[in-house]
């Protein structure tokens, strides 16, 4: 389903039918589309936020390890 959805946002960023994106598109096209819907999708969550830095998507392994890091320094502390 990726694919497809990645075929489409090529054809509507340069005008292009998904028949024509896929006999000249490759993978650098793809890789600058990502890096250009990222950016994208970063200032429009900065601006929804009225200039305040988005909330960084973290995964649920980034925010336990955190949460370990930051009891074990808080018991370092209390003994």
């Amino acid at each position: 389903m990726l694919s497809i959805l990645q075929i489409d946002g090529l054809g509507k960023r340069y005008g292009m039918l998904p028949s024509r994106v896929l006999q000249e598109a490759n993978t650098f096209d793809l890789y600058i589309l990502d890096a250009a819907l990222s950016f994208e999708q970063y200032h429009h969550k900065k601006a929804n936020n009225k200039g305040k830095e988005p909330v960084p998507e973290y995964t649920t392994d980034q925010l336990l390890e955190i949460m370990g890091k930051t009891k074990s320094g808080n018991n370092d502390k209390n003994q």
